[in-house]
């Protein structure tokens, strides 16, 4: 992608990032960054909330400063100088590639996007009538059907030793030490040095490589077959942000729009260890497939508490109508305690730094379009509403949702195709993080904390039922 055609767009960036410096490089780091001497002590709530499962190095938020960082490089140059493709190396072996690493990741994504096989398979389904998300994650377990031969009758993997129980066989109750590896309480069980490092044979970096390409391909084809055309032939000469834009859309983006396209691919990469990455995670945990953890992964972001809120911030956009309707609107909106949607993060107590990177690029494109340029105009002001009240009162501002669904809309996909773009760009982060915790992998499993009686009597049934007569 040559960026000297589309310099504007390098200079919104830059100008983004610069602001987010000004404003928030003198907050130290809120947490220590080092390796952890196991076990450690962290303050846990409830779903895990503050709970420490691994290390990383792939990617790091610090929600204080309202910063994001892939393998130490910061989000703002990643976007203004990178692309998703060496993104995604990046994020794979842990540092940007060479001209001829970069080129040889391209062909393999090139290579992996003929998908026909999968592609036939998933049009025997009723994809107009499905969930965009559903007939993705089906997409997603036909690939594994058509591209591996795990699925056969009698397939099993080799040099996977399997253990009878959970990983750690040590009882439940007893507080965890930290060791290095599994420990095992039988005789001639599987000792830790075996089973470290092991992994199925459907992962590693090709397989990665391939669902990068895969969920890209189902995912606009999703959108061709919902709006009932034929899926299209991927091109190519095209970079895989454009090659998406395509593929859904069945024209050719301009160098900008792919650029801008290119763009929000990297900046939804990879976002820690949020719910659908811990799902996919979780699954590889257990030695299942690259696949079927991809799949889990989808599965979470379907989930209304993950993925899709850019959807529901067009939809609020498009209710609010007009600028003069923003304040008495947001005035009801806090009277009512209505969530207003696209602010606030889970992690963030500063402005997104996806956030600050979205809203120049919807505003570059809404220009010229009467309806988009009025969406963004209501979202400006909106957004200058909850900052000067949410945003003093509780730290709460726009998040990457809130500009996203308009940079997408202009970019001709549909709201209802939104989460599953998210999955196109997540994948990387997905896959990724996978590959860095198998090479020590330990299952997952922590423990629930029992709060039900105890010494109940069986009374069979016939009495129970009497009694109740």
């Amino acid at each position: 992608m040559n960026h000297n055609k589309t310099k504007k767009i390098t200079d919104l960036v830059l100008k983004a990032g610069k602001t987010a410096l000004a404003e928030t490089n003198t907050k130290r780091e809120p947490e220590p960054t080092k390796s952890i001497n196991w076990p450690v002590d962290c303050v846990v709530g409830p779903g895990l909330e503050g709970a420490i499962a691994c290390e990383s190095k792939i990617g790091y938020v610090n929600g204080a400063k309202g910063w994001l960082l892939y393998g130490g490089y910061n989000i703002f140059d990643l976007c203004a100088y990178s692309s998703f493709e060496e993104v995604c190396y990046l994020l794979l072996y842990g540092k940007l590639p060479t001209t001829i690493q970069l080129a040889l990741l391209k062909n393999k994504l090139i290579k992996y996007r003929n998908n026909h096989q999968t592609l036939r398979a998933l049009m025997n389904f009723s994809v107009q009538e499905m969930n965009p998300m559903a007939a993705l994650r089906l997409g997603t377990n036909l690939m594994r059907n058509t591209t591996t031969d795990v699925n056969l009758e009698g397939y099993v993997p080799e040099n996977v030793e399997v253990i009878s129980a959970d990983e750690d066989s040590i009882p439940m109750e007893t507080q965890p030490l930290g060791q290095e590896h599994a420990i095992y309480e039988f005789p001639g069980e599987s000792d830790s040095k075996k089973v470290k490092g092991q992994v199925h044979p459907t992962t590693g970096i090709d397989c990665c490589l391939h669902l990068i390409s895969g969920i890209a391909v189902l995912s606009a084809a999703i959108l061709r077959l919902r709006n009932g055309y034929m899926p299209l032939e991927p091109d190519p000469e095209l970079s895989h942000a454009a090659n998406f834009i395509y593929m859904a859309t069945g024209r050719r983006p301009s160098p900008e729009e792919e650029r801008i396209m290119d763009i929000t691919l990297i900046l939804h990469a990879d976002h820690g260890m949020n719910a659908s990455t811990f799902a996919a995670m979780v699954v590889a945990s257990t030695l299942s497939d690259m696949y079927y953890s991809v799949g889990s992964g989808i599965a979470a972001l379907n989930g209304p508490l993950h993925g899709g809120a850019n959807e529901q911030v067009l939809k609020m956009l498009k209710e609010i109508d007009s600028v003069e309707n923003v304040k008495p609107w947001f005035a009801k909106a806090r009277a009512n305690k209505q969530k207003i949607m696209g602010f606030g993060h889970r992690v963030y107590k500063a402005y997104d730094p996806r956030a600050r990177v979205l809203a120049p690029l919807a505003k570059y494109l809404s220009k010229g379009n009467r309806k988009k340029s009025s969406l963004f105009a209501v979202a400006q002001e909106l957004e200058s509403q909850v900052i000067a009240t949410l945003g003093v009162e509780k730290r709460i501002f726009p998040n990457v949702d809130f500009y996203s669904g308009i940079v997408y809309s202009c970019l001709g996909i549909p709201p209802d195709m939104f989460t599953t773009l998210f999955a196109v760009s997540r994948v990387a982060g997905w896959t990724a993080r996978i590959q860095e915790y198998l090479r020590n992998n330990r299952i997952f499993r922590p423990r629930a904390r029992y709060i039900g009686p105890f010494d109940m009597h069986y009374v069979p049934i016939a009495r129970r039922s009497a009694k109740k007569k």
